[in-house]
Formats: structure tokens, sequence, C-alpha cells
């Protein structure tokens, strides 16, 4: 029972991902390597990832296997405070490199 409701709540996961990707479940399939059959049946619940898919899922559908699995987010150091944790000979080199990021993204 309880095995069925953590393939129900991963399932629940993706397809959230998904929608927010502006995916259908056949593009997603595609992506994964795998049949919209199977997808579809991963998001209901009634079919496991092999840790293979989930490195794709991670890597293609950018769903952190923390919070995949668990449903937790993983606590993520803010910019400022990797900024401040920065020695100060360093940050002149971390303002360039977010600079770049910054315009790279644009």
């Amino acid at each position: 029972m309880a095995e069925e409701n953590v393939l129900v709540e991963i399932g629940k996961r993706m397809y959230k991902q998904r929608k927010k990707m502006k995916l259908t479940q056949e593009e997603t399939a595609e992506l994964l390597g795998i049949s919209a059959t199977y997808y579809g049946e991963i998001e209901r619940g009634k079919r496991r990832l092999s840790i293979e898919k989930m490195l794709l899922v991670y890597e293609r559908m950018y769903l952190d296997p923390t919070y995949l699995l668990t449903g937790e987010l993983v606590s993520q150091r803010t910019l400022t405070e990797v900024f401040e944790e920065c020695p100060k000979e360093k940050r002149v080199v971390l303002e360039r490199i977010l600079t770049y990021l910054t315009k790279l993204c644009q």
C-alpha cells in the first residue's frame, strides 16, 4: 500500500512538471525515451521509474530526485548568501561571472 502511494505521488509531481513545461504525455515520453503508454502509467502511479529514467527526468525535466521521490524541496542557498560567503578578494570575479550569465540568459 505504501509503495502505491509513493508511486502515485511521484506521478503527480511528474504531471505537475509536465504541465509547467507545457508538454503532452507523448512529448514527455519521447523526451524520456519511453512509450506514451508507459509514461501515462507512471503519471497514474501504476509503473515506476528506473534509476536511469530518474536521472533523465532530472536532466530533461529539471525535477530534483529528492523532490521527485519525497516531495521535499532541497534547501538551496540564495545568491545573496553565496555572495556574502565569497571571500572579498574574489567578489569582483563573481560579479563579472554573474553579469555574463545574466547577459547569456537574455
